[in-house]
């Protein structure tokens, strides 16, 4: 496998050219500059470059492993894990009240882009630790905050997420964990949860599970689930009552250990309101679909980089003219295809990624109330977007990469095939893709009777406007209205016509951001240096080979659900 390169020089184009983000650091009153956002990145890149990449395809062969009822990890990945800790980038974003650094969530995106390119499953640690995090602080009493949060974001501790069961996955209303109050405070947890992330390690003292259960006195349905903090180490130094019943034996990310988790009565204490855990757990997971958005984008980044590199070394084939030969496989047209649609799409959903971080970091931090609540409202619009299509866009990119290598692409050597079996989780955990669709038709679409989605569409429109030199600029004009007529069409759908629509409709929606961001990237590129020409080709290759899917796409949510609904349930 070749080396990783951090994407530095486009994460600085898009901070100084693109984003502004020095103006909207002065419009937060952070004390922030694209310089130092910059230095940051590149010693997370380094660090990503020098620590994590090395032992990724180790961890991948190594597995994690079940050893006398403790995980143990692949070899190395401790040791990175506590110089990852000792470099105090888990706390690189959090609030400085419980000892984070502060710093724009834009740039914890970016490093998560970095950890998911140069080792997916080591990511997954510090990301989930953040959604705990996350929620714990929104959600936990005072005394809760004070325990936990510090050394979650030191990562001196790790966070967990368990709402899975075998007999409740997307419907939690089926779930079957049962929490008994002890009356001082304290809890009893009893049940058996499955694809736990990270349920156990031995990188960390302790590991914090937040868990969906139900109160004996617990109403029906989801509106009866509460959610518990559980964690592995007690107060008082002793062990909790829960064990690993199993690890999943996964088509990827085997240095992740996927968890059965038994909860034999554990001590828990409730975060937040009984019955209102769902609400509490929502915080955790829409911070976690955002970051599982940009596990596909790393890995189409780090796929693409293998395959530019093997491409410009392999010599295969004669020139197009005849007159040379054997040429490097980069001469061939249908490689270059390969290579370029990867490419168009990892850095549109890289300058997409830093825009709706932007957005984040408004909703937590501007003075305004009103600013604060438009920008949160667009996180939320954006966060399936991001979550699907970033992952769909991502393993098909692994797929290409992989098919530029040939039959070198599918044995081990070259990890080519360890990229797509690692990007095809982020397709599933979180909220399927399809689970995804359907919550931005059926829930934000309809946001402030719309208003919220028009007011994006009118954004890109005035960006299109801005720009009326560029050749993309119309045909990304021309795609938004395919996607204006597709969202008035979904306005009220029953529930089988919204179903019928929905992935297709978030892939157009994709597109469509997709190209915004190129017309923002072709005209902030207007000099003669190699990254301001490579971009405008590239959103050229976007306008001309990728954004065309945009018709098809429309034709088909506008043929209807009569034709994914007539076919009896007995002839399938």
């Amino acid at each position: 496998m070749q080396s990783y390169t951090p994407p530095i020089d486009d994460y600085r184009f898009l901070l100084e050219e693109v984003l502004d983000f020095d103006g909207v650091m002065a419009e937060l009153g952070k004390d922030v500059d694209c310089s130092l956002a910059t230095a940051v990145l590149e010693e997370a890149g380094r660090f990503c470059a020098d620590y994590l990449h090395p032992l990724n395809r180790q961890g991948d062969e190594q597995g994690a492993r079940l050893v006398d009822g403790s995980v143990v990890m692949p070899d190395g990945f401790a040791s990175a894990y506590r110089a990852f800790v000792e470099a105090g980038w888990p706390s690189l974003a959090a609030d400085p009240e419980h000892g984070g650094q502060g710093l724009p969530f834009i740039l914890q995106l970016w490093l998560d882009e970095m950890l998911s390119a140069s080792n997916l499953s080591f990511g997954l640690f510090p990301g989930l630790t953040r959604g705990a995090m996350e929620a714990i602080a929104a959600h936990a009493n005072d005394d809760l905050k004070g325990r936990y949060l510090a050394p979650l974001i030191s990562g001196e501790w790790t966070g967990a997420m368990a709402l899975t069961e075998s007999g409740a996955g997307t419907d939690l209303a089926l779930l079957k964990t049962k929490a008994e109050d002890l009356g001082d405070g304290r809890f009893a947890v009893t049940g058996q949860k499955i694809f736990i992330s990270s349920g156990d390690h031995d990188m960390a003292s302790n590991i914090v599970h937040l868990v969906l259960a139900r109160l004996r006195d617990a109403p029906a349905g989801v509106k009866g689930i509460s959610l518990f903090l559980v964690p592995k180490m007690l107060p008082d130094g002793t062990r909790n009552s829960m064990s690993v019943g199993a690890l999943e034996k996964k088509m990827g990310i085997h240095a992740q250990p996927t968890c059965v988790m038994n909860y034999d009565g554990a001590t828990g204490w409730l975060v937040g309101e009984p019955h209102r855990g769902l609400a509490a757990m929502f915080t955790m997971m829409n911070a976690e679909r955002l970051m599982v958005g940009i596990q596909g984008l790393g890995i189409a980044g780090a796929a693409y980089q293998q395959a530019a590199a093997y491409a410009k070394d392999r010599l295969q084939g004669r020139s197009s003219d005849g007159g040379r030969g054997p040429v490097a496989i980069i001469d061939h047209a249908d490689v270059r295809r390969m290579l370029l649609k990867v490419r168009s799409f990892v850095e549109a959903g890289r300058a997409l990624a830093g825009w709706t971080a932007l957005q984040w970091d408004r909703a937590q931090r501007h003075a305004d109330p009103a600013v604060r609540a438009q920008a949160d409202a667009l996180v939320a619009l954006l966060t399936p977007v991001v979550k699907a299509a970033f992952t769909d866009f991502g393993f098909e990119s692994a797929v290409a990469a992989q098919q530029v290598f040939g039959g070198h692409g599918y044995i081990r050597e070259w990890g080519m095939e360890q990229f797509v079996r690692d990007a095809r989780i982020a397709q599933i955990y979180e909220g399927t893709n399809g689970v995804q669709a359907t919550d931005l038709v059926g829930r934000k679409l309809p946001m402030a009777g719309g208003a919220i989605v028009e007011r994006l569409f009118d954004q890109i429109e005035a960006d299109l406007r801005a720009c009326p030199e560029l050749e993309i600029s119309g045909r990304v004009q021309s795609a938004l209205g395919l996607l204006r007529d597709a969202t008035n069409a979904l306005r009220g759908a029953n529930a089988d016509a919204a179903g019928a629509a929905a992935v297709d409709y978030l892939r157009l929606f994709a597109l469509v951001c997709f190209g915004w961001m190129w017309v923002r990237m072709a005209g902030a590129a207007t000099g003669d240096s190699p990254l301001h020409v490579s971009k405008r080709a590239l959103a050229e290759v976007f306008a001309l080979r990728v954004l065309p899917e945009a018709e098809g796409l429309a034709r088909a949510i506008a043929a209807g659900e009569g034709v994914l609904m007539a076919l009896p349930v007995d002839a399938f």
